[in-house]
Formats: C-alpha cells, structure tokens, sequence
C-alpha cells in the first residue's frame, strides 16, 4: 500500500486547490476520482456550463442587443448543437488546465470509487489497490436532489444535470424549484423562446437576497416571459402522450413539453461506506465539520457542497485550502474569509455581499441607503443596460458600509468593489474620494454614495 500524507476524495474545487495547496507546501497528495474527468460539477455539470449555456443564450437571443442603437435585433433560428457547442469547448478547456495545475504540483491521481477501508485506508470500489494517508479529506461534492414522485426516467424530465444534455430545445418547460439553480434556467431558457413556468412553495424568490432587489428580479423575470408560481408544491408528475403534466397541491395541473425538478442537492458520500469509520451524513448526504473543516473525526476534513451551504465553487476552493494549512499546521490561511459574495448568473445578473435592509433591521442597527441606477449611468446607457442598480447598506452612526447588493450587467464583478472597501472597513466616503474611470458602471458607487449622504442629510447632495 503507498502512503501519502494527504488523499483528497473528490477533484471538484475544494479538492483541487486543497491538493494544490498541500503540494505547495511539500506534502505528497493523492486525489481519487470516480469520474472520468476531473472538475467536479463546478466543470462538468454546474458552475461553468450554465453560465456558458447563459452567455450563448443571450447571444442567440440577441437580448444584449435589443433596444441598442435604434435598432432591433431579429432572433435567429439555431439548433441545441449550436447553443452546447461553446459550453462543451470550456468544459474540454477548463479540465485541461486542472490537470495541467495538479501535474505541476505533482498530485498523483487514481481513478474509481473511494470507500474507507478504516481511518487511515483508502480502498477503490471494484479493484485491489488500497492507500493510507495520515490526513483524509471529502470533498465528493453533491448530485441534484431527486424525490420519488418524478419520473426521472422519462427523456423529456431532466433534474438540474441533466438538462444540459438534452436533446432538442422545447417549446415549453415548468420548472420546480426558485433557488439560484432554478431562477437561473428559468432566466436563459426564457431568454431563448421557450414558456416557462417557475414553480415554488415560498412566497418570495431568493429570500437570502435584498428584498427590493428580489422584486426587481422578478419583475425582470416577468419581462422576459415567466410566469411565477408561488406558495405551491406538487402532487406528481405524469408523462402523457410526450406531454409532461404537473400537478400541483392546488389542483392545477401544468401541461409542457419539459419538466426541470432543481429543488436542493444531496452530497455524494453514499458508496463511501463512513460506517467503517463510525461517520456518519445527515439526511442530505452532508457532513457536519468543525471551522477547521474537520469532521468529528480530527484527521479527516470535508469541504464544498458535501458540507452544506453555501456550496460556492469560490467558497469551496477556499476551504479546500484552509482544511490543509490546518491539517499541516502551515499558519498561512486559517479561515475562509468572513466577507462572501454571492452571484446569480440570471438574465440580469444580481450580487451581493454583507447585510440586506432586513438583516439590518433584525439586528436592530441604526442604517441608511444609497442608491444609483444603471439608467443614470452613461456607461449602462451606452450598453443599454438601464434597468441596473447599485444600492448600499451603510451605519448612519459612522456611515461604514454594512451591505453591497446590486442587480444588472457584470453585477458579480462590480460587487468586489464594495466587497474590498467592507473588508477594509471603510466607509461610503472612501466612493466618493476615489475617482473612477470614465464612463464605467464603476461610477455608480460615487452616486450611490452621494445618494446615501443626501438621505442622511435630509436633502439632495448636489452631484
């Protein structure tokens, strides 16, 4: 049996930069993966793909394009080959460099299913080979969540994975499930012609988000052609006649070319066989760790979706990296950075970062806002982006800035601005000494800034 210092099960992105990270540091680090391609569902399934999947249908459907110049843009007819061909060339791209990246730090990779032999063997499923490591660490990832009601076995009933393998582009789909996974479908599949139907048993999308960000994406979701149904669930879902039927609590029922099922995941550590090592998954298949990322166990660590939320390829890859500086006493990253922005790939884009107006007031602090929209923005004119907005949460105390959330083009890149001044813990002010290049959709946090000062003050700053 080799020995490592490190197997890491799983090459997602908490597998790969831990493994990167414990090589960095002179360790001898295995990944095993069942798979036949590294990524995990940040490549193959998830991350990447669906946000390809949604520039190329923004592309096809010319919504970048619409209103621009005077000119409107006429759709054009194209085939499901045409709109997976550019998501199959970054998948293809990205595992190529992942392997490029562990055969640079030298991580040695097996290929096959993991299971524990006991706390420090590793087995492969089906073959002899077994390996001992002094540090363990999950990073297996999740796999959509399929209750027995949905008959996932009919070719026209995708979950959240299998929808990017379909076959021919419907004309119409329901999709279950508001989260992020399913606001995000909804966004490019309406954007591309299809009907479509969201389907959710909250009272409000996204209710993590803002709550007037929130409403102003659905609105935007209600331009774009989607009904929303909210405060329901389903009965069960019927193939008839190649017609999906939805029937929901109430008693309708939803007749569509397509069903998409994207309610929750469930972590992939069935097959691991944890009662060899008295570990045990909650309902979800998700593991409980300490804020080391150690599991009840010290020596073996769990990172990204296997844990739980968030289940952010950004925060995965973090805590891949702070598992092994704690496992390896390397005092260099101690802890995932409490400041974590989160983005949604819809049709427009929405990123946030620190406290919403609610979280605010629960906590009973005295806050203002500042406000800014694309729409006074020479650069969201020029790219006719004018239903945009930048606000900001800040203490009226001492005006430091709480929350950042913004809804438009490129939110999820220009919410690191706001993000960078939080983690400094700066102040609205330093917006407005700053200058910006011009014109930019930068420059909203300068007006946004001088909007919150007007509020503070009672009056309009003269800009």
């Amino acid at each position: 049996m080799e020995h490592f210092d490190v197997i890491i099960i799983g090459s997602g992105p908490a597998g790969e930069k831990a493994a990167a990270q414990a090589a960095y540091i002179g360790k001898k680090a295995l990944i095993i993966e069942k798979e036949p391609v590294v990524g995990g569902a940040m490549v193959n399934t998830g991350t990447l793909p669906s946000k390809t999947l949604r520039e190329t249908s923004l592309f096809f459907s010319g919504k970048k394009r619409h209103r621009m110049y005077g000119v409107e843009y006429r759709e054009k007819k194209f085939s499901v080959q045409e709109l997976m061909f550019r998501k199959n060339l970054i998948i293809k791209k990205e595992i190529e460099m992942i392997n490029e990246n562990l055969a640079k730090h030298k991580v040695a990779q097996v290929r096959g299913s993991a299971y524990f032999i006991d706390r420090h063997t590793i087995g492969i499923e089906g073959g002899d080979d077994k390996f001992t490591a002094d540090f363990v660490l999950i990073s297996v990832g999740s796999h959509p969540y399929r209750p027995k009601m949905i008959p996932f076995e009919e070719p026209s009933v995708y979950d959240s994975d299998e929808i990017l393998h379909m076959i021919n582009i419907p004309k119409s789909m329901v999709i279950i499930g508001a989260g992020v996974i399913g606001c995000e479908y909804a966004c490019m599949f309406a954007a591309l012609g299809i009907d479509i139907t969201l389907v959710d048993t909250r009272d409000v999308i996204l209710p993590f988000l803002d709550r007037e960000i929130s409403r102003l994406l659905v609105e935007e979701l209600k331009k774009l052609g989607v009904r929303i149904i909210f405060n329901e669930s389903i009965e069960k879902v019927e193939v008839k006649n190649g017609t999906c039927e939805t029937h929901l609590k109430s008693g309708e029922v939803l007749r569509t070319e397509t069903h998409l099922f994207a309610a929750g995941r469930s972590g992939n550590t069935e097959g691991l066989k944890l009662e060899n090592i008295g570990l045990s998954a909650n309902s979800r298949g998700q593991l409980e760790v300490n804020e080391h990322y150690q599991t009840e166990i010290p020596h073996i660590y769990a990172a990204g979706d296997v844990i739980g939320f968030p289940s952010l390829a950004s925060t995965s890859m973090e805590q891949g990296r702070v598992a092994m500086c704690h496992a390896f006493d390397f005092l260099y990253k101690d802890r995932v950075a409490a400041l974590l922005p989160l983005g949604l790939y819809t049709i427009p884009e929405v990123s946030m970062v620190g406290m919403t107006e609610e979280e605010a007031r629960k906590n009973s602090i005295d806050y203002e806002v500042g406000k800014s929209f694309y729409a006074d923005n020479p650069r969201g004119q020029i790219i006719g982006n004018e239903r945009g907005m930048l606000k900001l949460v800040f203490a009226k105390e001492d005006k430091k800035l709480l929350g950042v959330h913004v809804i438009g083009d490129n939110a999820s890149e220009i919410v690191h601005t706001g993000m960078m001044t939080m983690h400094f813990g700066g102040t609205i002010d330093a917006f407005i000494a700053c200058v910006f290049n011009y014109p930019t959709l930068s420059d909203i946090y300068k007006y946004a800034a001088y909007d919150g000062l007007g509020n503070l003050s009672g009056h309009k700053i003269r800009k």
